[in-house]
């Protein structure tokens, strides 16, 4: 992806003290939407704390969660192509809108698969299904669901994220936040549909204004879209986004299947809270991958500068939250500050290895090392999960020691497999004019001199992927 450059100018310096700042500047955006909806979130199960039951509330949050991890397993790595590799400027609202359209379609769709599947693993929520409106209603949730996630990445793309402040952050929060007290006499679905109506909101008024402020305009062409050339990108990074939240989907489920219903709402009252705090690793990881798609070449000095920013504020938030988590848990009630209390504290401090494998899972998949991607995520999801269905009889608090020690493994091993492909010598060929090869080391980093650039495609990992090398003739 890498455009072939001239010698580094003066300019250009002008341009790279910039491209640093705005990681500065959309971290804080990306940061503030993830903290505008978190904190709406919060006041939403404030609210259906009030005015539900806590067996309703852990049988609804189950459904919502779903609703989550299917939108996501909808994107089908597109979120990440919008960014990584937009179309030319004629052919990106084709891209756009087919993207828009396929993750839409498949988010209904495995709405519909999600609930004929129940009997097997959510009995206790098939009551859903019983009803075809309430089916039906689920199955679109997810759709526009997957929709707004996905222009989520459209904004990102253009480097404005700041409407999503706007649109993922206040316009969801607030449509969830009014809507709970109405549909009480729904019972459980009264949550869910609260959660449904802020997608479908987020949904419609960012397509108004991606209209508005990028010019968009449904184009249904194929040509020039990209969608097809970079399909393993794609289907690389939406298994490894896959397999990452499988936890978010099993872990409650988990939860009400050995502790019951109340016990399950407690914990995701618990896990939506320490949420809040891993929302610093991802925001900022998102900012960084959208500058150095733009950037290729500075991806060693942002991705570093991007673990400065994560550890400066990533830490003493967790401090925060340990000392004073049980005030926010009492908030939603006495018997949340009882029983979730201990469990908020293992997930803030769980939060620190969240982060380094969010990091470094991040740099992995701009490196393009998605073996290495996956098998990261891999093994977070299968040591959270098995460790939690090994260990949830003994209670909640055992269910957060499991998500740490997955993320921690995780994170380790991401972080080491970053390093190594760094420090690996890697040599590319390159051919003169002469027909002969020329080994050239690609060291990371290098200064390099204003010679003639030649653009060449590296044989192996390394930290600025794709860098065009100078060759002088």
């Amino acid at each position: 992806m890498s455009e072939t450059t001239d010698a580094t100018t003066a300019p250009e310096r002008g341009r790279h003290r910039r491209s640093g700042d705005r990681i500065y500047r959309n971290s804080f955006f990306l940061l503030v939407s993830t903290v505008v909806t978190a904190g709406l979130g919060f006041v939403f199960w404030v609210v259906v704390a009030r005015f539900y039951t806590a067996a309703q509330v852990g049988l609804a949050t189950s459904l919502i969660s779903a609703t989550s991890l299917l939108a996501t397993f909808s994107l089908l790595g597109l979120n990440n192509t919008l960014i990584r590799f937009p179309a030319e400027r004629e052919a990106r609202n084709a891209q756009i809108t087919r993207a828009l359209l396929m993750v839409a379609v498949v988010g209904c769709a495995a709405g519909g698969l999600y609930l004929l599947g129940l009997p097997w693993y959510g009995a206790k929520l098939e009551f859903v299904r019983d009803d075809w409106i309430s089916a039906a209603a689920f199955a679109v949730f997810c759709g526009f669901a997957a929709a707004s996630m996905l222009v989520r990445s459209v904004f990102n793309a253009a480097r404005i994220p700041e409407y999503n402040v706007l649109i993922d952050g206040l316009t969801q929060g607030a449509a969830k936040v009014a809507v709970p007290a109405v549909l009480t006499g729904l019972g459980v679905f009264g949550i869910v549909a609260s959660a449904g109506v802020g997608y479908v909101m987020t949904a419609v008024v960012a397509l108004v204004v991606i209209r508005r402020r990028l010019g968009f305009r449904a184009d249904l062409r194929t040509r020039g879209t990209r969608l097809r050339e970079k399909f393993r990108f794609s289907a690389a990074s939406h298994a490894s986004n896959l397999i990452n939240l499988a936890p978010v989907l099993a872990m409650p489920l988990i939860v009400l299947h050995h502790l019951g219903a109340a016990e399950a709402g407690y914990y995701f009252v618990a896990f939506q809270m320490a949420a809040m705090l891993n929302a610093v690793s991802t925001a900022v990881g998102e900012a960084v991958f959208s500058e150095v798609s733009h950037e290729e070449s500075r991806f060693r000095e942002l991705i570093l500068r991007s673990a400065r920013i994560i550890a400066a504020v990533q830490v003493p938030a967790a401090v925060l939250v340990v000392v004073g988590g049980g005030l926010l848990l009492r908030v939603f009630g006495a018997e949340y500050a009882t029983h979730a209390r201990t469990l908020l504290t293992v997930l803030a401090i769980a939060a620190l290895p969240v982060a380094l494998n969010t990091w470094a899972c991040f740099a992995l998949k701009l490196a393009q090392r998605m073996r290495s991607l996956i098998v990261a995520n891999t093994l977070m999801a299968v040591l959270s999960i098995g460790l939690s269905a090994a260990v949830a009889d003994r209670g909640l608090v055992w269910v957060g020691y499991s998500w740490a020690v997955g993320n921690a493994v995780a994170g380790v091993f991401a972080t080491v497999s970053l390093v190594r492909g760094r420090t690996k010598a890697v040599t590319i060929p390159v051919v003169v004019e002469s027909g002969e090869p020329l080994l050239l080391p690609d060291p990371p980093g290098t200064p390099e001199a204003p010679h003639l650039a030649v653009p060449v495609r590296s044989t192996g990992p390394s930290w600025a992927h794709s860098r065009p090398e100078r060759l002088t003739p």
